[in-house]
Protein backbone atom coordinates (compact mmCIF):
# COMPACT_ATOMS: atom_id res chain seq x y z
CA UNK A 1 0.00 0.00 0.00
CA UNK A 2 0.92 3.46 -0.49
CA UNK A 3 1.54 5.47 2.88
CA UNK A 4 -1.84 7.39 3.25
CA UNK A 5 -3.68 4.24 2.35
CA UNK A 6 -1.67 2.22 4.86
CA UNK A 7 -2.38 4.69 7.47
CA UNK A 8 -6.06 4.62 6.68
CA UNK A 9 -6.43 0.75 6.99
CA UNK A 10 -4.64 0.80 10.36
CA UNK A 11 -6.67 3.20 11.73
CA UNK A 12 -9.62 1.39 10.46
CA UNK A 13 -8.58 -2.11 11.53
CA UNK A 14 -10.21 -3.60 14.73
CA UNK A 15 -7.76 -4.36 17.27
CA UNK A 16 -8.60 -3.05 20.87
CA UNK A 17 -6.19 -4.52 23.46
CA UNK A 18 -5.98 -8.02 23.60
CA UNK A 19 -7.60 -8.77 19.97
CA UNK A 20 -4.67 -7.20 17.74
CA UNK A 21 -4.79 -10.05 15.33
CA UNK A 22 -5.98 -7.60 12.50
CA UNK A 23 -3.78 -5.14 12.84
CA UNK A 24 -1.36 -7.64 13.06
CA UNK A 25 -2.32 -8.67 9.27
CA UNK A 26 -1.35 -5.53 7.99
CA UNK A 27 1.78 -5.47 9.57
CA UNK A 28 2.64 -8.71 8.26
CA UNK A 29 1.51 -8.28 4.79
CA UNK A 30 2.87 -4.58 4.67
CA UNK A 31 6.62 -6.09 5.60
CA UNK A 32 7.02 -8.56 2.96
CA UNK A 33 10.50 -8.20 2.37
CA UNK A 34 11.44 -8.87 6.03
CA UNK A 35 10.90 -12.38 7.60
CA UNK A 36 8.42 -11.44 10.42
CA UNK A 37 7.75 -13.66 13.52
CA UNK A 38 4.07 -13.60 15.53
CA UNK A 39 4.17 -14.89 18.95
CA UNK A 40 1.15 -16.10 21.12
CA UNK A 41 0.42 -13.17 22.54
CA UNK A 42 0.05 -11.78 18.62
CA UNK A 43 3.14 -9.64 18.90
CA UNK A 44 5.42 -8.68 16.08
CA UNK A 45 8.77 -8.50 15.52
CA UNK A 46 11.12 -8.53 12.92
CA UNK A 47 15.25 -7.61 12.54
CA UNK A 48 16.89 -6.18 9.94
CA UNK A 49 20.36 -7.69 10.38
CA UNK A 50 19.79 -10.64 13.01
CA UNK A 51 23.05 -11.81 14.59
CA UNK A 52 25.54 -9.04 13.18
CA UNK A 53 27.91 -7.08 16.17
CA UNK A 54 25.82 -4.22 15.52
CA UNK A 55 24.02 -2.58 17.78
CA UNK A 56 20.32 -3.59 18.34
CA UNK A 57 18.10 -0.74 17.83
CA UNK A 58 13.98 -1.32 18.62
CA UNK A 59 11.88 0.81 17.57
CA UNK A 60 8.39 -0.25 19.08
CA UNK A 61 4.86 1.10 18.16
CA UNK A 62 1.78 -0.65 20.38
CA UNK A 63 -0.98 -2.36 17.56
CA UNK A 64 -3.67 -1.94 20.24
CA UNK A 65 -6.20 0.89 20.46
CA UNK A 66 -8.82 1.95 23.24
CA UNK A 67 -12.05 -0.30 23.15
CA UNK A 68 -14.71 -2.15 24.92
CA UNK A 69 -15.09 -5.57 26.38
CA UNK A 70 -18.60 -7.04 26.44
CA UNK A 71 -19.29 -7.95 30.36
CA UNK A 72 -22.85 -9.43 30.49
CA UNK A 73 -26.35 -9.06 28.31
CA UNK A 74 -29.50 -8.10 30.26
CA UNK A 75 -32.74 -9.43 29.77
CA UNK A 76 -33.98 -6.84 27.38
CA UNK A 77 -30.76 -7.15 25.10
CA UNK A 78 -28.78 -4.24 26.16
CA UNK A 79 -25.47 -5.14 26.64
CA UNK A 80 -23.07 -4.18 29.66
CA UNK A 81 -19.52 -3.69 28.69
CA UNK A 82 -15.87 -2.74 30.22
CA UNK A 83 -13.53 -0.45 28.88
CA UNK A 84 -10.35 -1.72 27.60
CA UNK A 85 -8.03 1.41 28.11
CA UNK A 86 -8.17 4.13 29.77
CA UNK A 87 -11.34 6.13 28.14
CA UNK A 88 -13.26 9.11 29.75
CA UNK A 89 -16.54 7.95 30.24
CA UNK A 90 -17.86 11.29 28.51
CA UNK A 91 -16.26 10.18 25.47
CA UNK A 92 -19.28 7.12 25.51
CA UNK A 93 -22.87 8.56 24.96
CA UNK A 94 -23.95 8.32 21.74
CA UNK A 95 -21.08 6.88 20.60
CA UNK A 96 -20.89 4.21 17.71
CA UNK A 97 -19.27 1.02 18.02
CA UNK A 98 -18.87 -2.14 16.48
CA UNK A 99 -19.13 -5.41 18.50
CA UNK A 100 -17.30 -8.41 16.60
CA UNK A 101 -19.32 -11.83 17.29
CA UNK A 102 -18.24 -15.26 17.63
CA UNK A 103 -18.01 -15.82 13.36
CA UNK A 104 -16.24 -12.35 13.05
CA UNK A 105 -18.71 -10.47 12.18
CA UNK A 106 -18.84 -6.80 13.18
CA UNK A 107 -22.33 -6.12 14.02
CA UNK A 108 -23.03 -2.69 14.85
CA UNK A 109 -23.75 -0.96 18.46
CA UNK A 110 -24.78 2.49 19.51
CA UNK A 111 -24.11 3.56 23.79
CA UNK A 112 -27.67 4.17 24.30
CA UNK A 113 -28.86 7.73 25.84
CA UNK A 114 -31.97 8.12 27.17
CA UNK A 115 -34.06 10.73 25.57
CA UNK A 116 -34.71 13.80 27.26
CA UNK A 117 -38.33 13.54 27.50
CA UNK A 118 -37.34 10.44 30.01
CA UNK A 119 -34.58 12.23 32.10
CA UNK A 120 -35.36 13.67 35.07
CA UNK A 121 -33.81 16.88 36.01
CA UNK A 122 -30.94 15.32 37.63
CA UNK A 123 -29.84 13.28 35.15
CA UNK A 124 -30.05 15.73 32.07
CA UNK A 125 -26.14 17.31 33.12
CA UNK A 126 -25.17 14.43 34.45
CA UNK A 127 -22.47 11.87 32.54
CA UNK A 128 -23.68 8.55 34.21
CA UNK A 129 -20.69 6.03 35.29
CA UNK A 130 -19.59 3.14 32.86
CA UNK A 131 -21.21 0.73 35.11
CA UNK A 132 -24.88 2.26 34.46
CA UNK A 133 -24.10 2.66 30.42
CA UNK A 134 -25.39 -0.64 27.63
CA UNK A 135 -24.51 -0.94 24.43
CA UNK A 136 -27.51 -1.27 22.21
CA UNK A 137 -27.40 -3.29 18.93
CA UNK A 138 -30.89 -2.96 18.18
CA UNK A 139 -32.02 -6.06 19.77
CA UNK A 140 -35.47 -6.46 22.07
CA UNK A 141 -33.91 -9.80 24.05
CA UNK A 142 -30.84 -11.93 25.53
CA UNK A 143 -31.67 -14.95 23.14
CA UNK A 144 -31.29 -11.96 19.83
CA UNK A 145 -27.81 -11.17 21.00
CA UNK A 146 -26.69 -14.21 21.30
CA UNK A 147 -28.04 -15.58 17.81
CA UNK A 148 -26.14 -12.82 16.93
CA UNK A 149 -22.80 -14.32 18.31
CA UNK A 150 -22.74 -11.29 20.98
CA UNK A 151 -21.53 -12.96 24.10
CA UNK A 152 -19.63 -12.30 27.11
CA UNK A 153 -15.94 -11.11 26.21
CA UNK A 154 -16.92 -10.12 23.14
CA UNK A 155 -14.58 -7.28 21.82
CA UNK A 156 -15.63 -3.72 20.96
CA UNK A 157 -13.99 -0.85 18.98
CA UNK A 158 -15.33 2.53 17.96
CA UNK A 159 -17.58 2.80 14.33
CA UNK A 160 -15.38 5.20 12.54
CA UNK A 161 -13.65 5.38 9.43
CA UNK A 162 -10.96 6.99 8.22
CA UNK A 163 -10.48 10.20 6.23
CA UNK A 164 -7.80 11.78 4.71
CA UNK A 165 -7.83 16.10 2.96
CA UNK A 166 -5.29 15.87 0.66
CA UNK A 167 -5.32 19.44 0.76
CA UNK A 168 -4.62 20.16 4.37
CA UNK A 169 -2.57 17.26 4.70
CA UNK A 170 -4.91 15.87 7.33
CA UNK A 171 -6.16 12.71 8.69
CA UNK A 172 -9.60 12.12 10.49
CA UNK A 173 -10.16 8.87 12.10
CA UNK A 174 -9.45 6.84 15.32
CA UNK A 175 -7.15 4.55 16.46
CA UNK A 176 -4.24 7.07 15.42
CA UNK A 177 -2.83 5.64 19.37
CA UNK A 178 -1.28 3.88 18.09
CA UNK A 179 -1.58 3.13 14.29
CA UNK A 180 0.37 6.27 13.41
CA UNK A 181 3.56 5.23 15.20
CA UNK A 182 2.89 1.44 13.68
CA UNK A 183 2.93 3.11 10.36
CA UNK A 184 5.89 5.00 11.65
CA UNK A 185 7.82 1.78 12.28
CA UNK A 186 6.94 0.54 9.05
CA UNK A 187 7.43 3.07 7.25
CA UNK A 188 11.12 3.07 8.82
CA UNK A 189 12.05 -0.06 7.99
CA UNK A 190 10.72 0.26 4.30
CA UNK A 191 13.67 3.17 3.65
CA UNK A 192 15.98 1.22 5.25
CA UNK A 193 15.66 -1.92 4.17
CA UNK A 194 18.25 -1.60 1.08
CA UNK A 195 20.81 1.04 2.97
CA UNK A 196 23.56 0.10 4.98
CA UNK A 197 23.45 1.50 8.58
CA UNK A 198 25.97 0.98 11.01
CA UNK A 199 23.05 -0.42 13.68
CA UNK A 200 20.57 -3.41 13.70
CA UNK A 201 17.45 -2.09 12.92
CA UNK A 202 14.75 -4.08 15.30
CA UNK A 203 10.84 -3.83 14.60
CA UNK A 204 8.31 -4.30 17.42
CA UNK A 205 4.92 -4.49 17.40
CA UNK A 206 3.63 -4.59 20.47
CA UNK A 207 0.12 -5.65 22.06
CA UNK A 208 -1.45 -4.56 24.87
CA UNK A 209 -0.15 -1.12 25.79
CA UNK A 210 -3.46 0.36 26.69
CA UNK A 211 -3.92 -2.12 29.72
CA UNK A 212 -0.51 -1.93 31.06
CA UNK A 213 2.53 -2.13 28.89
CA UNK A 214 1.90 -6.05 28.55
CA UNK A 215 3.16 -6.72 25.06
CA UNK A 216 6.57 -5.19 24.48
CA UNK A 217 8.31 -6.61 27.53
CA UNK A 218 8.19 -9.83 25.17
CA UNK A 219 9.21 -8.53 22.58
CA UNK A 220 12.33 -6.98 24.39
CA UNK A 221 13.14 -10.12 26.12
CA UNK A 222 13.23 -11.75 22.48
CA UNK A 223 14.89 -8.95 20.48
CA UNK A 224 17.71 -7.35 23.53
CA UNK A 225 17.67 -4.31 22.30
CA UNK A 226 20.81 -1.95 22.89
CA UNK A 227 18.27 1.11 22.80
CA UNK A 228 15.16 1.66 22.00
CA UNK A 229 12.78 4.50 19.86
CA UNK A 230 9.17 4.31 21.13
CA UNK A 231 6.86 5.68 18.15
CA UNK A 232 3.62 7.03 19.91
CA UNK A 233 0.52 8.70 19.26
CA UNK A 234 0.61 11.60 21.83
CA UNK A 235 -2.03 13.72 23.07
CA UNK A 236 -1.96 16.88 21.31
CA UNK A 237 -2.45 19.68 23.56
CA UNK A 238 -2.72 22.82 20.69
CA UNK A 239 -6.56 23.20 21.38
CA UNK A 240 -7.11 23.96 24.99
CA UNK A 241 -3.74 25.15 26.47
CA UNK A 242 -2.14 28.70 27.19
CA UNK A 243 0.18 29.31 23.90
CA UNK A 244 3.17 28.74 26.29
CA UNK A 245 2.53 25.52 27.57
CA UNK A 246 1.63 23.90 23.71
CA UNK A 247 3.85 21.38 23.72
CA UNK A 248 2.23 18.52 21.25
CA UNK A 249 0.73 20.89 18.59
CA UNK A 250 -0.51 19.91 15.16
CA UNK A 251 1.92 20.81 11.85
CA UNK A 252 5.04 21.15 14.57
CA UNK A 253 6.53 18.26 14.60
CA UNK A 254 6.91 15.44 16.48
CA UNK A 255 6.96 15.58 20.21
CA UNK A 256 10.09 14.28 21.95
CA UNK A 257 9.02 13.64 25.67
CA UNK A 258 11.71 14.29 28.65
CA UNK A 259 9.08 13.13 31.16
CA UNK A 260 5.38 11.44 32.27
CA UNK A 261 4.90 9.80 35.40
CA UNK A 262 6.51 6.40 33.86
CA UNK A 263 9.89 7.25 32.89
CA UNK A 264 12.35 10.32 32.92
CA UNK A 265 14.38 10.10 29.41
CA UNK A 266 17.61 8.95 29.62
CA UNK A 267 19.29 12.85 28.95
CA UNK A 268 21.80 12.19 27.01
CA UNK A 269 19.62 10.13 24.41
CA UNK A 270 17.12 12.84 24.11
CA UNK A 271 19.84 15.44 23.82
CA UNK A 272 21.48 13.32 20.59
CA UNK A 273 17.86 13.31 19.40
CA UNK A 274 17.46 16.98 19.67
CA UNK A 275 20.65 18.11 18.48
CA UNK A 276 20.26 15.44 15.37
CA UNK A 277 16.90 16.91 14.44
CA UNK A 278 18.41 20.48 14.54
CA UNK A 279 21.51 19.65 12.53
CA UNK A 280 19.22 17.95 10.24
CA UNK A 281 16.21 20.56 9.76
CA UNK A 282 13.40 18.27 11.14
CA UNK A 283 10.98 20.07 13.27
CA UNK A 284 10.53 19.28 16.74
CA UNK A 285 8.58 19.77 19.69
CA UNK A 286 9.55 19.02 23.51
CA UNK A 287 7.87 18.15 26.14
CA UNK A 288 7.21 17.55 30.08
CA UNK A 289 4.06 15.92 31.02
CA UNK A 290 2.23 15.16 33.98
CA UNK A 291 0.60 12.18 32.86
CA UNK A 292 0.79 9.21 30.48
CA UNK A 293 2.72 6.60 30.11
CA UNK A 294 4.37 4.53 27.20
CA UNK A 295 5.91 1.17 25.80
CA UNK A 296 9.50 2.93 26.36
CA UNK A 297 9.11 2.93 30.59
CA UNK A 298 8.46 -0.57 30.19
CA UNK A 299 12.03 -1.29 28.42
CA UNK A 300 13.78 1.14 30.13
CA UNK A 301 12.74 -0.29 33.65
CA UNK A 302 12.78 -3.65 32.89
CA UNK A 303 16.00 -3.80 31.05
CA UNK A 304 17.85 -0.85 31.33
CA UNK A 305 18.07 0.29 28.14
CA UNK A 306 18.28 3.98 26.79
CA UNK A 307 14.32 5.10 25.54
CA UNK A 308 13.32 7.80 23.92
CA UNK A 309 9.70 8.65 22.74
CA UNK A 310 8.67 10.51 19.31
CA UNK A 311 5.26 11.16 19.47
CA UNK A 312 3.08 11.91 16.69
CA UNK A 313 0.62 14.55 17.81
CA UNK A 314 -2.87 13.01 18.20
CA UNK A 315 -6.16 15.47 18.84
CA UNK A 316 -8.57 13.77 21.03
CA UNK A 317 -6.68 10.71 21.84
CA UNK A 318 -8.37 7.80 23.40
CA UNK A 319 -11.75 9.02 21.94
CA UNK A 320 -13.60 7.98 19.12
CA UNK A 321 -12.52 10.39 16.78
CA UNK A 322 -8.90 12.25 16.65
CA UNK A 323 -7.10 14.37 14.18
CA UNK A 324 -3.39 13.94 12.71
CA UNK A 325 -1.37 15.01 9.80
CA UNK A 326 0.55 13.81 7.32
CA UNK A 327 3.66 16.29 7.71
CA UNK A 328 3.64 15.12 11.53
CA UNK A 329 4.16 11.62 10.53
CA UNK A 330 6.69 12.46 8.00
CA UNK A 331 9.00 14.38 10.60
CA UNK A 332 8.96 11.50 12.58
CA UNK A 333 9.84 9.18 10.36
CA UNK A 334 12.44 10.85 8.76
CA UNK A 335 14.16 11.46 12.49
CA UNK A 336 13.89 7.62 12.96
CA UNK A 337 15.75 6.87 9.95
CA UNK A 338 18.58 9.39 10.63
CA UNK A 339 18.93 8.18 14.36
CA UNK A 340 19.36 4.76 12.67
CA UNK A 341 21.93 6.48 10.48
CA UNK A 342 24.21 7.34 13.24
CA UNK A 343 24.05 4.76 16.26
CA UNK A 344 26.71 2.89 16.01
CA UNK A 345 28.38 1.28 19.09
CA UNK A 346 30.29 4.16 19.84
CA UNK A 347 27.38 6.42 20.00
CA UNK A 348 25.06 3.74 21.74
CA UNK A 349 28.17 3.39 24.42
CA UNK A 350 28.02 7.17 25.32
CA UNK A 351 24.24 6.52 26.03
Amino acid sequence: METIERIKALSDAFGPSGFEDDVAAIVRNELEEYETYTDHMTNVRCEKEPGSDKPNVMLDAHMDEVGAIVQAIKPNGTIRFLPLGGWSRMCFPSSPFLIRSRDGKDIPAVIAVKPPHFMKASEKNAVPEVADMVMDVGATSAEEVKALGIGIGSPCVPDVKCRFDEERGLFYGKAFDDRIGVACTIEVLKRLKEEEVPCNVQASFSVQEEVGERGVRSNAEALKPSVMICYEGCPADDTFSEDYMIQAGLGRGPMLRHMDVSMITNWRFQKLALDLAREKGIPVQESVRSGGGTNGAMVNQSYGVPAIVIGVPVRYIHSSNCWCRLDDFENAVQLGVELCRILDNSAVSKL
